[in-house]
C-alpha cells in the first residue's frame, strides 16, 4: 500500500456498545485498486468493510464500495447506515438531514434525527422490493434442521429483495427459532437453484418486550455462519410482512431483535407501507462510534 488511510469502526444496530454488527469504514479510497479493498476486507474480517472513494459528491451522493471478506456486495444494510454516520461526522462535520450513498445497487438515502429529537436512530430508505419464487416447506425444513411443523404454514416461504435477496422463513415459536442450525449439504443443494442465497428465519414476539419479532440470519454463501444484525434482510422482511398482511395491515412500524443466539444483541426498527401497488421500506438503527486509526505505511 503506497499511502496511509484513516479508518473508523462503528457498532451498527447495537443495543449496547460492542454488540450489533461492527463496521470498518475507510476514507479517501479513490486510488485504491479493487484487489486492495478486497484484501483489507479479508484482513479485517468483519462481515463487511466499506470504502468511501472521495469526499466530493457525485450526483448528490457519495461513492461507496462494500466488501465482505470474500466478495463485493451491491448493497448491505449496516454498512449503509454506518458509512453515512462516518460521512456526517468526518466529512461534512455538521448536522445533516439526509446523506445519499452511491452504491452498486443505486442511490440509497439515509436520514438523520433532528437535533434534540428523542429518536436517535438513523434510517435508510431501501429500494422498492422485488418478490421471487415461493419455496416448499420440506426442503427448507431440512436446510434449517427443523420439523415441517415448526414452520408456520399460514405464511409463504418467499424470496424477497430490496437490493439483496433473502429467503424469508416464518416460524411458529421462539423455541423453534432458537433450535435452527444449518445443514450444509441441504443448503448447498438448495442454493444452486435459488435466486436468494441467504436465509432469514423469524417468529412473532422476541427476546424482550421491546421486540415485535425475533430474527436470525444465515449468510453462509458469503462466508458468515450467522449475522448479528442485517439491515438488508430486515428490509426484505418488512416488505414481506406488508405484502402478506402478517400484521393484518398495509403499514408496519415495528422492532426486531437479532443476534441474541450469538451473544451480540441488536435492535432493528422496521417501517413499511403499501399504497397504490407500491411498497416503501425503511430500516432504522443506532450507530455507535467505537475506534479509529490509520492503515498502511
Amino acid at each position: 500500500m503506497n499511502h496511509r488511510m484513516r479508518f473508523f469502526i462503528t457498532d451498527v444496530f447495537a443495543e449496547e456498545r460492542y454488540s450489533g454488527n461492527q463496521l470498518a469504514t475507510f476514507l479517501d479510497c479513490a486510488s485504491l485498486p479493487d484487489s486492495q479493498m478486497q484484501q483489507i476486507a479479508r484482513e479485517i474480517n468483519f462481515s463487511e468493510t466499506t470504502f468511501i472513494l472521495s469526499e466530493e459528491q457525485k450526483k448528490g451522493g457519495y461513492d461507496v464500495r462494500i466488501f465482505t471478506p470474500g466478495a463485493e456486495l451491491e448493497f448491505a444494510g449496516h454498512p449503509t447506515l454506518g458509512t453515512a454516520f462516518i460521512i456526517q461526522r468526518q466529512i461534512i462535520q455538521k448536522p445533516a438531514k439526509e446523506i445519499i450513498l452511491n452504491l452498486k445497487v443505486g442511490q440509497i438515502p439515509v436520514s438523520f434525527p433532528a437535533e434534540g429529537a428523542e429518536d436517535s436512530l438513523l434510517w435508510m430508505r431501501q429500494a422498492e422490493p422485488r418478490f421471487g419464487e415461493i419455496l416448499q416447506v420440506g426442503p427448507i425444513s431440512r436446510v434449517i434442521n427443523l420439523e415441517e411443523e415448526d414452520i408456520d404454514s399460514r405464511w409463504p416461504i418467499e424470496q424477497v429483495s430490496t437490493g439483496m435477496p433473502f429467503i424469508i422463513v416464518p416460524l411458529k415459536t421462539l423455541d423453534a427459532l432458537r433450535r435452527v442450525t444449518i445443514s450444509k449439504g441441504s443448503y448447498d443443494k438448495l442454493i444452486k437453484e435459488t435466486w436468494a442465497k441467504t436465509l432469514l428465519v423469524f417468529c412473532r414476539g422476541g427476546y424482550t418486550e421491546q421486540h415485535d419479532l425475533a430474527v436470525r440470519v444465515f449468510p453462509l454463501y458469503f462466508g458468515i455462519a450467522e449475522d448479528p444484525a442485517t439491515g438488508s434482510g430486515n428490509g426484505c422482511l418488512a416488505a414481506y410482512l406488508v405484502k402478506n398482511r402478517y400484521f393484518r395491515s398495509t403499514k408496519i412500524d415495528i422492532c426486531a431483535g437479532q443476534g441474541y443466539e450469538i451473544g451480540r444483541p441488536s435492535l432493528l426498527a422496521l417501517r413499511a407501507s403499501e399504497e397504490n401497488g407500491r411498497t416503501t421500506v425503511a430500516v432504522g438503527g443506532q450507530v455507535i462510534p467505537v475506534a479509529q486509526g490509520w492503515w498502511g505505511q
